[in-house]
């Protein structure tokens, strides 16, 4: 099985709950957060590219 390489979001404070990422060799994308590190959602890099596309249109930061 492979390591994954996780990396914490730079919106993510020091002392708060932070955002995780990681790319699977296959390409897909893994989520997770600090407080819950056994949660992990799966999804791929058009699927995030929309998600943070519409987050931005929508006005509201994409850290809240």
């Amino acid at each position: 099985m492979t390591e994954l390489n996780w990396q914490k979001s730079t919106y993510s404070e020091e002392a708060s709950s932070c955002v995780y990422l990681a790319t699977t060799p296959t390409g897909t994308i893994l989520l997770r957060e600090s407080d819950e590190p056994e949660a992990v959602l799966s999804t791929g890099p058009r699927q995030l590219s929309t998600l943070i596309a519409v987050l931005r249109k929508s006005g509201r930061p994409a850290h809240s």
